[in-house]
């Protein structure tokens, strides 16, 4: 693998044209339930998975911004070098100087803020129905400009800043998510295909050092394909510290997770990071995908220690970056729940068009037909 190969993996979503989406997408497919049902079934997961997570996690659901001021520094990156920028526009007619405001790509951010705006005490939390617009991805089976999430957040202690608390918090999601899949299963028979395997009961958790030992030749989304089909649903622990080959295992931003801080794998090496994300083995695309990313977030030391490595050090005058630096907001653990995605997964869709309204390339349409996929307009 060259180093052009390493750098064009963590570019992007890992297909860049039409072609490699024809072949991706099933040839035998036929979806399980009408479209009306679907819709049916789609919003009995929803509220499955907000009761549950609301139990699980103790967090309450609130309301999100859609647009954010650029000067506040609440927007997401999405990655680290900031190449995936936000749409922007002025806002506020008759003012002298207009609110340059960013429509969000995630609530990531925000959602420390608010923890502290909501009065939120070490243990309590947020949830958001969070809408968003990221307009630089390939869009393909699995990737759209329009993005449903359930923002999350939760107040922890510094004690609670240990790997132990990450996972046990994934195992919590996950609980949630499956039982979230098996309801739909009860209330529409027709989900139960033998076409497909049952929801897998157990997470298992990998480092991302550990999974490149295992496949220590192939770039990362091949790799995450390979370990999935012998354990299809996992936690990747550590995204976004350089691992023994010279590269992470995917780019993270500097400014919210935690990819820094020193762990051990489960065979005792040294790693890095309390972040990471939980990843299935779709068996009607028959590849990787991804449902969730989340982690402990950043100290004011590590957000000075992860904005040095990036080359980001100016971002800390930004208010949101001074709020951390001056203790201003809790520490914290969050995460965003992708919702089409998990509707997709538990629907057993082949596009998230068939679960989501939004803009498609004609393209991508023409194939979707031919393949007996029909995403909605």
């Amino acid at each position: 693998m060259t180093i052009a190969d390493k750098k064009a993996d963590l570019a992007g979503p890992g297909i860049s044209t039409y072609a490699e989406v024809e072949k991706i997408l099933p040839s035998d497919y036929v979806a399980l339930q009408t479209p009306m049902n679907r819709m049916k079934a789609l919003y009995e997961i929803k509220r499955y998975i907000e009761d549950g997570l609301a139990k699980e996690l103790n967090i309450q659901m609130v309301r999100v911004p859609l647009i954010v001021d650029r000067e506040s520094g609440m927007n997401d990156y999405l990655d680290r070098d900031g190449s995936r920028t936000p749409v922007e526009f002025p806002a506020g007619l008759g003012l002298d100087k207009p609110i340059q405001a960013q429509v969000v790509q995630a609530a990531t951010k925000w959602k420390r803020y608010a923890l502290k705006q909501f009065d939120c005490k070490v243990g309590e939390g947020i949830n958001t129905d969070m809408l968003a617009v990221r307009k630089d991805y390939f869009l393909d089976h699995d990737h759209s400009s329009y993005v449903d999430q359930w923002d999350w957040e939760k107040v922890i202690s510094d004690e609670d800043r240990t790997l132990d608390y990450l996972k046990d918090t994934v195992r919590k999601i996950w609980k949630v998510l499956r039982g979230a899949g098996k309801h739909a299963q009860e209330l529409f028979p027709e989900l139960k295909s033998d076409k497909y395997p049952d929801f897998p009961e157990e997470l298992e958790f990998f480092h991302a050092e550990e999974i490149l030992e295992m496949y220590p030749d192939l770039p990362r989304k091949q790799r995450e394909t390979a370990i999935l089909q012998d354990h299809p649903a996992i936690f990747i622990v550590g995204i976004g510290w350089v691992l023994d080959d010279g590269y992470p295992h995917e780019m993270r931003a500097a400014d919210y997770d935690d990819w820094v801080t020193e762990t051990v794998t489960e065979k005792g090496k040294p790693a890095h990071g309390l972040n990471g994300d939980i990843l299935v083995w779709n068996p009607v695309t028959k590849r990787r995908h991804e449902l969730t990313s989340m982690g402990i977030r950043v100290t004011k030391d590590i957000l000075k220690t992860q904005l040095e490595l990036s080359g980001q050090l100016d971002f800390l005058e930004l208010p949101y970056h001074q709020m951390i630096l001056n203790d201003e907001i809790p520490l914290s653990i969050g995460g965003g729940i992708g919702q089409s995605r998990t509707y997709m997964y538990f629907l057993r869709t082949a596009h998230l068009g068939e679960v989501s309204v939004t803009v498609w390339p004609k393209e991508l349409k023409d194939i979707c037909e031919k393949k007996n996929i029909h995403v909605l307009k």
